[in-house]
């Protein structure tokens, strides 16, 4: 099969997004938390197959011309990480755990469906956006409010 519909670049795409998720799971990694290095990179690096995958049949089939929908393929990628970061959220002790890991696995996808779908800018804003949300607000938020993680984030 050929990617010449979708651009040169699909090694590119995919390792932006591996790399991008890498960068997204070092946080969950260094906290201990179940989701880290290799499930952040997972995730992002799927949603970027599975967009790229989408756009590059969607011209195969003709493009504008065909009744193909790239756009419904990202909606289910989207739906999915969902469903997957909702399966990690657990409800303890009047406690909600794991709500930042959740949200992790979604903005991975997120990411993820921008690099497999070649918008390079907003992908790229989107990674170090999220590692200054990740990393610089956590510290923030535990010199601001204390050490106990547990209130911040739910993850404890």
């Amino acid at each position: 099969m050929s990617f010449a519909a979708v651009g040169w670049d699909p090694w590119l795409r995919l390792g932006g997004a591996m790399l991008a998720g890498l960068l997204l799971g070092i946080d969950r990694e260094v906290r201990g938390h179940g989701a880290g290095l290799r499930t952040h990179a997972i995730m992002c690096f799927a949603a970027a197959l599975i967009t790229l995958s989408a756009l590059a049949l969607y011209y195969q089939l003709g493009g504008t011309e065909s009744q193909a929908d790239p756009l419904r393929v990202i909606e289910g990628t989207a739906a999915m990480a969902g469903v997957i970061g909702g399966a990690l959220i657990v409800f303890s002790r009047g406690e909600f755990k794991n709500l930042t890991t959740a949200a992790h696995i979604w903005l991975a996808a997120a990411i993820g469906i921008a690099f497999g779908a070649g918008l390079y800018p907003l992908a790229v804003i989107g990674t170090a956006a999220s590692v200054i949300l990740i990393s610089v607000f956590h510290w923030i938020e535990r010199k601001t409010f204390g050490e106990d993680e547990e209130r911040v984030d739910g993850e404890g």
